[in-house]
C-alpha cells in the first residue's frame, strides 16, 4: 500500500516541480504587465524619388544602390553645355538693357546738343535768303516782270525753309529738355527683364545637378549615363535616414493612457533584449478598422486609432515594413474637469 502511495505521490511531485518552475521563469500563468500597454505596428520610412528639373543628358551618376548619402551630396549631373550658353546669352542681354538704360538716364550729350544749334543756325539763314528771294520776286512778279511760276516757286522755297527751321528747333528743344521719364521707365523694366531671364537661365544650369535632399540610402538607381531625361523621369529613389517612424494601432478603451510626447519603448523581433527609445507624435482624431496586417481575425472589425511612434535613435536595425512591438508605460486617465 506505501508503495502504491509513493508511486502516485512521486508524479505529482515532479509535475508540481515543472509547474512552479514554469510560473516561475513566467512562461505561463502570467498576463501582460500591469504597468504597461503593448502595440503592434510596422516601421514606416519614408521615401523619396528623385529626379532632375530640367531635361537633358545625363552625364554621370555618382552612387550606387545600397550606399549611404549624406544631405547635399551630389547623386548625379546633366551634360551642362547647353546650359552655359543660355547663361552667356542672358549675360550679355543684361549687359546690353543696362548701357541702353545709361544712355537714357544720362540723356544727350552736349555736342549733340550743340551740333542741333549749329542745324538751326544755318537753316534760319536759309529761311531769310529765301524770304528775301521772295520779296523780290513778288515785286517783280506785280511789275509783269516775271511769270506767275517764278513767282510760285519762290514761295514754294520760302515754305520749305520755313519748314526746315520749325524742325530744327523741335528737335533742339527734345535735346535740352533730355530724356523723357517714361523712356527711362521702359530701360529700366526691359532690364529687370534682362536679369530675370539671367536668373532663370542660372537656376536651370543648377538644376542639372541632382543633390541628395537628406542623410539616406539608395534603394534603387534607376537610370545610367548617356540616358535622356525629362523632368519627370526618376533617376534614383532614396530612403531616408531620419525620421524613422512606427506606425500602430490603439484601441478607443486605450486612448487615456497615451498623448503626444510620451516616451515609449520599441522591440523588433529580430533584437527584443535591445528595446529602442521613441516618443509618440501623433495620434490620429479619426477612427478606422484595424488593418489586417497587425490584428487577429476577432480583432479586425474592431475600431482603432493610428498612432505614429518616432524613434529617436533607431540605428541600423530597422528596416521598412519590420513589425515591431510598442511598449506605452501606463499613466492615469485625466478625468473629466467639473
Amino acid at each position: 500500500m506505501r508503495k502504491r502511495i509513493l508511486r502516485v505521490l512521486i508524479p505529482l511531485a515532479l509535475i508540481g516541480a515543472v509547474v512552479a518552475w514554469l510560473f516561475a521563469s513566467g512562461r505561463i500563468g502570467q498576463g501582460e504587465p500591469s504597468d504597461r500597454v503593448k502595440l503592434y505596428g510596422n516601421v514606416d520610412i519614408r521615401q523619396v524619388e528623385l529626379g532632375f528639373r530640367v531635361s537633358g543628358r545625363i552625364a554621370s551618376m555618382k552612387f550606387e544602390e545600397g550606399q549611404e548619402v549624406a544631405a547635399g551630396a551630389l547623386l548625379a549631373e546633366l551634360d551642362v553645355r547647353s546650359y552655359q550658353d543660355d547663361v552667356t546669352a542672358a549675360q550679355a542681354q543684361v549687359a546690353q538693357q543696362a548701357a541702353a538704360l545709361e544712355k537714357l538716364e544720362r540723356g544727350p550729350r552736349r555736342q549733340e546738343i550743340t551740333q542741333a544749334r549749329a542745324s538751326m543756325t544755318e537753316r534760319k539763314a536759309s529761311l531769310e535768303n529765301a524770304r528775301t528771294s521772295f520779296e523780290r520776286a513778288q515785286r517783280l512778279f506785280s511789275a509783269d516782270a516775271i511769270p506767275k511760276s517764278s513767282f510760285d516757286d519762290a514761295r514754294t522755297a520760302l515754305d520749305t525753309a520755313q519748314a526746315r527751321v520749325n524742325e530744327a528747333s523741335a528737335a533742339l528743344r527734345l535735346l535740352e529738355e533730355g530724356t523723357r521719364a517714361e523712356d527711362i521707365s521702359a530701360g529700366r523694366a526691359a532690364l529687370d527683364m534682362a536679369r530675370a531671364r539671367l536668373a532663370a537661365t542660372q537656376t536651370a544650369l543648377s538644376d542639372t545637378r541632382l543633390l541628395a535632399p537628406a542623410d539616406g540610402v539608395v534603394l534603387s538607381r534607376v537610370l545610367e549615363p548617356g540616358a535622356i531625361v525629362a523632368p519627370s523621369n526618376v533617376v534614383y529613389v532614396l530612403s531616408l535616414t531620419r525620421p524613422v517612424w512606427v506606425r500602430a494601432y490603439i484601441s478607443e478603451p486605450q486612448l487615456g493612457h497615451v498623448r503626444p510626447g510620451m516616451e515609449v519603448r520599441v522591440r523588433s523581433d529580430s533584437a527584443p533584449g535591445a528595446p529602442l527609445r521613441g516618443r509618440i507624435g501623433f495620434i490620429s482624431p479619426v477612427a478606422e478598422f484595424t488593418p489586417k496586417s497587425v490584428e487577429t481575425a476577432e480583432l479586425r472589425t474592431d475600431l482603432v486609432y493610428r498612432v505614429r511612434v518616432i524613434v529617436d535613435e533607431p540605428g541600423d536595425t530597422l528596416r521598412q515594413g519590420m513589425p515591431v512591438t510598442v511598449e506605452v508605460p501606463l499613466s492615469p486617465v485625466v478625468a473629466e474637469a467639473e
